[in-house]
């Protein structure tokens, strides 16, 4: 049976030529065949029945961090202007004299491959891009445009309507972008790409910058880009990805000497969590429903757990991450902004400065963070079955007998009216328990496999289904005096309603309440209120990176992160950092595909916390 790939509706596989040899040698390559392999046996003969049709999806909207479409430009009062094409019109200068320039520096990095371009491309199919536009590449690899776009093309998808003819759109976006190589401390290369940027734009051109670099080469960018290429005609921003330093005095130093050549307006610090459907809407949810802002307190809710998961390791990259570790990697950004959004008080509009300015005000409220109050863990290789998997020091990339841990389990409090003695949980692993729902996807896709014989598009398939799961647990407290607690026996936990918000994967905000099970008797049941996106929302939901990078074309700064609440965020962590790191203390140790270190339990159990996603009910 033929099932023939369409160019709109996928990119080229990234697995060909040398790149897919060396990835088929590779452990990770003989661990999904295992799962094919041993999964054949169980998929029904009739293959006949199964189509391999690929279905257009509907045209998704995007509204941009205030609440307006994405189309429109964003001012900081709220107020909605013109989209950017027609404001270039309108403003008294031609189309052909305003342009906008936006060059990824680091663009042969994996990040700018896999992330920021398809952004770009998702934008421009769906028209959030101004008329007059212009992409760069810069990089110290030498390459000409062609083989940039070469390299772009592999990684560009497209949701598909009945507007635009895909191969077409992708073409066009292509040809908007170039490449120009150059090191990244050199003044005169920046120069050299200034007179290439002066080629392409008009009279009057608006420039960003997007840093897809490691940090310790940040400034010398900043540098040549903010002395020798940035535009004289309008504004030059600069999109800054983390690690934001390695604890608070290197934090302050990055900061001032950024500000050497740029203004805080100019700086955009990305956390690209903050772009998640699901934390957009943690604030609408709060303080647009008069059913739940009132409850939002210590006199209705026990506890708050901010989960983050992975269910694979490092698997050869784990160079960068053994000088980071969990805390850097994801509590200190990710889920401490998370939680801060989740805190604050409400803000006095939605300009951006008044939510940061509630964001900080959570984070210097904050108890400082003690080290009876952490838990680290780091996993170890386990055998499952025929198939082993290797622990975090196994991995060729990670120094022999590191100390880094790849668990953290921290409990933090919030010394404000609001919150005081509640317990803020976080949690963040690597190689944790694979849920049931990726052992399912993986034996439903086999037999799509088998019947289109689409073996490499299936290896892209599993090696993206590297599950990130994220997700925040509010748990409310018992009912005083609840008449059914005969009902619940003696576990009043069971009792508990309990408020969930999955970030990723498959977005979904779900309640969890008592009910009676129909029939005669008296029985209660735990049951749950849905809202999956995907049954609900049939539009694509945008990838996090597409809508920060159209705020920050717009200047909408809300979801990016302040130099004061960078400072709070590390003055929270950085005392914990440095005492592990001083005494040295050793991780415990987890098996592979576990739940975690015990010890994240004992940790749970202090504060009369337990674990939400280890319920099993979900």
């Amino acid at each position: 049976m033929a099932c023939p790939l369409s160019p709109c509706s996928s990119s080229s596989s990234k697995f060909s030529g040398s790149a897919f040899n060396t990835y088929r040698t590779s452990p990770y390559f003989y661990r999904q065949f295992h799962l094919i392999s041993n999964g054949i046996q169980h998929f029904p003969e009739r293959v006949s029945k199964i189509s391999c049709g690929i279905y257009p999806r509907n045209h998704f909207e995007l509204n941009s961090s205030n609440g307006y479409p994405l189309n429109a430009v964003s001012v900081q009062n709220g107020s909605m202007s013109k989209p950017l094409a027609e404001e270039t019109l309108t403003s008294g200068s031609t189309a052909e004299e305003s342009t906008l320039s936006i060059t990824v520096v680091g663009a042969s990095g994996d990040l700018a491959k896999k992330k920021i371009f398809p952004a770009l491309f998702a934008l421009f199919y769906e028209d959030f891009l101004p008329e007059n536009f212009v992409i760069f590449g810069y990089a110290r690899s030498e390459m000409n445009d062609e083989q940039l776009r070469n390299i772009i093309s592999r990684t560009l998808t497209c949701r598909i309507d009945q507007r635009e003819n895909c191969a077409d759109k992708m073409e066009q976006f292509l040809k908007r972008c170039y490449y120009h190589s150059g090191q990244y401390n050199s003044e005169e290369h920046f120069a050299e790409l200034d007179s290439k940027l002066k080629e392409k734009e008009g009279a009057s051109s608006n420039r960003l910058f997007y840093l897809s670099i490691p940090p310790n080469i940040f400034v010398d960018v900043v540098k040549c880009a903010g002395t020798r290429a940035s535009s004289t005609s309008g504004w030059t921003r600069v999109i800054v990805e983390k690690p934001f330093g390695r604890d608070s005095e290197s934090s302050r130093e990055l900061t001032r000497s950024l500000k050497k050549y740029l203004s805080e307006d100019q700086i955009f610090r990305i956390d690209h969590y903050l772009g998640k459907e699901l934390v957009e809407n943690l604030s609408v949810l709060r303080f647009s429903n008069l059913v739940f802002e009132p409850l939002w307190s210590r006199n209705y809710i026990r506890n708050v757990q901010f989960i983050f998961s992975e269910n694979f390791g490092t698997e050869g990259r784990g160079g960068y991450f053994d000088s980071y570790g969990i805390i850097r990697d994801i509590m200190q950004n990710h889920l401490l902004q998370i939680l801060a959004l989740f805190a604050m008080e409400t803000p006095v509009s939605l300009d951006a400065e008044d939510i940061r300015n509630e964001k900080v005000k959570v984070l210097k409220s904050m108890r400082p963070l003690q080290l009876e109050d952490v838990i680290i863990g780091q996993y170890k290789g386990h055998t499952e079955g025929s198939i082993s998997h290797p622990g975090y020091t196994d991995d060729p990339t990670v120094p022999k007998g590191s100390i880094t841990p790849t668990f953290a389990a921290a409990a933090l409090f919030i010394n404000n009216a609001r919150w005081d003695g509640v317990p803020f949980l976080m949690k963040a692993g690597k190689a944790l328990h694979t849920k049931k729902l990726v052992n399912l996807l993986y034996s439903k896709l086999i037999h799509y496999v088998l019947v289109c014989n689409w073996i490499i598009k299936a290896l892209d398939f599993f090696d993206n289904y590297k599950t990130h799961r994220a997700e925040i647990r509010v748990q409310f407290r018992h009912v005083p005096g609840n008449l059914y607690r005969r009902n619940f026996g003696t576990d009043l936990d069971k009792a508990t309603n309990e408020l969930v918000l999955r970030l990723q994967p498959d977005e979904a905000i779900f309640l969890k309440i008592n009910n009676k099970v129909p029939g005669l008797g008296m029985r209660l049941d735990r049951s749950d209120l849905n809202l999956l996106y995907s049954a609900r929302y049939r539009k694509e939901i945008p990838d996090a990176y597409e809508r920060l990078l159209l705020d920050a074309i717009e200047g909408e700064r809300r979801l990016f992160i302040r130099s004061d609440e960078l400072d709070a965020a590390w003055s929270l962590f950085s005392p914990v950092l440095r005492e592990l790191e001083e005494k040295k203390i050793a991780p415990e140790l987890y098996p592979y595909g576990s739940r975690g270190p015990v010890g994240a339990h004992y940790l749970a159990a202090k504060h009369n916390v337990r674990w939400g996603d280890l319920s099993g009910e979900d």
